[in-house]
């Protein structure tokens, strides 16, 4: 049974930073990759930031480029968001998922469509 589980979220002041986790179990850690997507109310769903089964390829949404940082630690079967220079704007649902790919660069273009396991999310807010 795969499950996916983010902690980390919280509440914090424009400008401020936060680290986002996302534990992965019950699947083969090396054979997907790892996205964060975000979900404002009566918005869609949009990838914030994904990464390839080796790890080295990221995805990046337009509007957190430069500012947040994904990474993963295959020991620890656990992907990372580093969030910087947080902005209202940023304050979302944020979710962490996982999909196969056989190519070990895909990202699958960081699209909530493409991914197949999901955690139930954590929720991050800044105020301004």
């Amino acid at each position: 049974q795969v499950q996916v589980v983010e902690s980390g979220g919280g509440f914090v002041q424009a400008g401020g930073s936060l680290r986002l986790s996302c534990t992965a179990s019950g699947l083969t850690f090396e054979d997907v990759a790892m996205g964060w997507f975000r979900q404002a109310p009566g918005k869609e769903r949009e990838g914030v930031s994904c990464i390839s089964s080796n790890g080295r390829g990221t995805d990046h949404g337009n509007s957190v480029k430069g500012r947040f940082t994904i990474s993963r630690d295959s020991a620890k079967t656990t992907v990372y968001l580093q969030m910087n220079s947080l902005q209202p704007e940023d304050t979302a649902m944020y979710y962490c998922a996982a999909t196969f790919t056989s190519n070990v660069y895909d990202t699958r273009e960081c699209h909530p469509s493409e991914y197949t396991y999901w955690g139930q999310g954590t929720q991050v807010t800044v105020s301004s």
